[in-house]
């Protein structure tokens, strides 16, 4: 089914969907994974990013994202340079992903503090955006509805405890997939949820003791 959004896109600053709301967006999905602004990031800019990526404004609005900047702000046209006023150490590059990477690929690693986070996500055209990959971890993050990412120990009742503590929040769960590399081992799990979890409840997440870290990725999309 087409939306009038696919027809219009979104509302934006900037020439493309997709090299300016779609890379904004990416950007707003990685700064959650470190907390906030990101004092260091490093954006490998991949396929049609890497060739024309610099004339569509994709570098703004990625940089834009990574500082809290909507597709709609007005502050993307100068992103770069509030980013060095501000003395944030982002550098862009260009470089080759997987053969099967979609065209608009960006690998960003980010920074803030002892956080370290790397996430490869794509802008798939009309602003709409999925990240495919988290710390090395395979996922599926639109950015449609509010995220919960965490990694944790594979032990037994983890899901049901963490579902627990959403639902005592008044949380409902719209999705949840769990990736783990080996029994036994880490597991990755995002959570898809209905209302914007508060910073309770991710701070009760966090305080399990099989949890190692915890991020709410926010509701990107319009």
């Amino acid at each position: 089914m087409v939306s009038l959004l696919d027809i219009i896109g979104p509302v934006m600053v900037g020439p493309s969907s997709s090299h300016t709301a779609g890379a904004c967006r990416l950007g707003l999905l990685a700064r959650c994974l470190v907390g906030g602004t990101p004092e260091r990031a490093r954006l490998e800019l991949h396929g049609s990013f890497a060739r024309t990526g610099e004339g569509h404004g994709t570098d703004k609005a990625l940089a834009g994202g990574l500082m809290g900047f909507r597709p709609d702000d007005e502050r993307l046209r100068t992103a770069l340079d509030i980013m060095e006023r501000e003395g944030l150490a982002y550098t862009f590059e260009k470089t080759t992903l997987a053969d099967d990477a979609h065209p608009n690929t960006v690998r960003i690693t980010v920074e803030r503090g002892t956080r370290r986070a790397v996430m490869t996500g794509a802008s798939l055209g009309a602003g709409r955006v999925l990240v495919t990959e988290i710390d090395g971890y395979p996922v599926e993050v639109t950015g449609n509805l509010h995220t919960i990412v965490l990694v944790a120990d594979d032990v037994k009742g983890s899901v049901a405890r963490i579902a627990g503590l959403l639902a005592d929040a008044g949380v409902n769960i719209a999705t949840l997939r769990l990736t783990r590399k080996a029994r036994g081992g880490d597991a990755f799990m995002v959570i898809e949820v209905d209302e914007q979890p508060g910073e309770g409840v991710r701070d009760a997440i966090r305080a399990l003791p099989w949890v190692r870290w915890a991020f709410r990725l926010d509701k990107v999309s319009a």
